[in-house]
């Protein structure tokens, strides 16, 4: 019985999607639910999975087609598995030279045949190793610019091509997320009216408190590790209570204020920075917001975000500072107005009661849309953050 492979219902924020890879080609066997292609859209990758046992019997769409929600991109036979088509001479040549799992794209296989590569020479730097085009094509252009030398592997989608100079030049095309997060940077700073504020905090009290109960904490709930993302979380949920500026966007002509907190946190992929979102986080305890950064961690690495995890939220942190950046400028995530940027905790001199103690400090820059944000009160917000950071005790008080 023949099914129809379409891509799935996207949602409306979502216009058109592009074919990131295909798993499976022609003739393959597959197993139910067993990955078959992924679909890059602006904001994730989306996965299709067999709707039964059967095979691949047809791909309309390859590598690097643009397709719109619920179209069909391919055939499925499902039931009993057929023997798979035969191949051209070309092709079985390099079949029986490669490796008998060795994954190649319809249009790296294609290419293959017209240069009569042994496909065993090339490197698959696609998921799980796949060939693609791109790997064939770094492949010939390396050959040809060095022939003498074993081709390097490939950078994953890059093609290369010697300049006039005859030097060595590589073309990544931007992913699909690459090019939101270029366009959403840009508007936010062409339409918002950004400016930024820091202070900085001294995170002693912090570092000592998570020091005597780590253990303590890790064993009561499960192996969930305490950091200190989930007490910047909580002061910047109780600083957003009291301004509530702050926690609000722009609609047109309008101001909405939120009466919930949720608290978007900056996370890097390979793909690019993502923003998955802690859902009122005002009834998160430490625990939770541990436990919900680690799985969206985990799932942003391995490309498994859904869209509803990464939509909406009223307020962003980023942390810079485990990349060792000691001070930088966030930029706002429309349409919230205001965005906190934690840095790397490094140890300063600084003067407390007439003399000088060595500390754990750290900076913090609040970077705000100044025509929903007065100056007054976005440094009265980051005071905030900084005294209920370096006194843990307001934040159980709520103080």
């Amino acid at each position: 019985m023949s099914i129809e492979i379409k891509a799935p219902a996207f949602p409306e924020s979502v216009a058109e999607g592009t074919i990131a890879t295909w798993h499976k080609r022609p003739g393959d066997a597959v197993k139910r639910d067993e990955l078959i292609v992924d679909i890059e859209t602006d904001k994730v990758v989306l996965e299709v999975v067999a709707p039964s046992a059967g095979q691949v019997s047809k791909v309309l769409k390859d590598d690097g087609d643009i397709v719109l929600s619920s179209e069909v991109i391919g055939e499925f036979t499902a039931g009993a598995v057929a023997d798979a088509p035969a191949a051209a001479p070309a092709s079985a040549a390099a079949s029986e030279a490669a490796p008998a799992d060795l994954k190649i794209s319809p249009a790296a296989r294609k290419m293959l045949e017209e240069h009569n590569l042994d496909s065993g020479a090339v490197s698959g730097t696609g998921k799980g190793g796949l060939i693609t085009k791109e790997d064939v094509v770094a492949h010939v252009a390396s050959a040809t610019a060095a022939p003498a030398a074993p081709a390097p592997p490939a950078p994953v989608a890059a093609v290369i091509e010697p300049s006039a100079s005859g030097r060595i030049e590589k073309r990544v095309p931007m992913s699909r997320l690459r090019l939101t997060i270029a366009k959403r940077l840009v508007e936010a700073q062409q339409t918002a009216a950004m400016l930024t504020t820091y202070n900085e905090v001294n995170m002693q009290h912090i570092m000592a408190l998570r020091s005597r109960y780590k253990a303590d904490f890790e064993k009561a709930h499960n192996g969930v590790r305490l950091g200190f993302m989930s007490f910047f979380v909580k002061a910047a949920v109780e600083s957003l209570k009291r301004f509530p500026a702050v926690n609000a966007s722009i609609d047109g002509t309008e101001m909405v204020y939120h009466g919930y907190q949720d608290i978007g946190v900056a996370v890097s992929s390979d793909k690019g920075l993502v923003v998955p979102v802690l859902r009122n986080a005002e009834t998160m305890s430490l625990a939770d917001i541990e436990s919900n950064i680690a799985q969206y961690g985990e799932k942003a690495r391995n490309g498994k975000l859904s869209i509803d995890e990464m939509t909406g939220g009223t307020f962003t942190i980023s942390n810079g500072g485990v990349f060792g950046s000691l001070m930088s400028t966030p930029i706002l995530n429309p349409p919230q107005t205001a965005i906190l940027g934690m840095h790397k905790i490094q140890e300063r001199p600084m003067a407390v009661n007439g003399e000088v103690q060595v500390l754990p400090m750290m900076y913090l820059a609040l970077s705000y849309d100044h025509r929903m944000i007065d100056g007054r009160e976005a440094v009265q917000f980051l005071v905030a953050i900084k005294d209920l950071l370096e006194d843990p005790a307001r934040i159980l008080l709520q103080i």
